[in-house]
């Protein structure tokens, strides 16, 4: 956590990202999936999940996830980009949404 804001951290995650793949990844690879600010880092994504959740994280990945074009009718739009972080937790931690921890 050397070198980060407490204020900064607390921005860095948005919401778990709770979906088949994601579950599947957690129970497989002992991973948790975050969407995250599109500015985030992997040093500062690993430093606010240890600092919410007090675990000890072993790696992140990040990834950044496009847009989808949408129809509205006549009009075609799109939805925003963003970021997805898997984060990996050492053996023995694990964070759990449904209990509230």
């Amino acid at each position: 956590m050397s070198g980060f804001s407490q204020e900064r951290l607390m921005q860095v995650l948005l919401a778990p990202q709770i979906s088949e793949k994601a579950t599947y990844v957690a129970d497989k690879n002992e991973q948790v999936v975050f969407k995250v600010a599109p500015s985030a880092t992997k040093p500062e994504v690993k430093a606010a999940v240890e600092l919410l959740f007090k675990v000890e994280v072993k790696s992140v990945q990040i990834s950044n996830v496009k847009g989808k074009i949408k129809r509205f009718g006549k009009m075609m739009g799109r939805r925003k980009d963003w970021k997805k972080a898997f984060v990996c937790l050492k053996p023995g931690q694990e964070i759990n949404f449904v209990a509230g921890e």
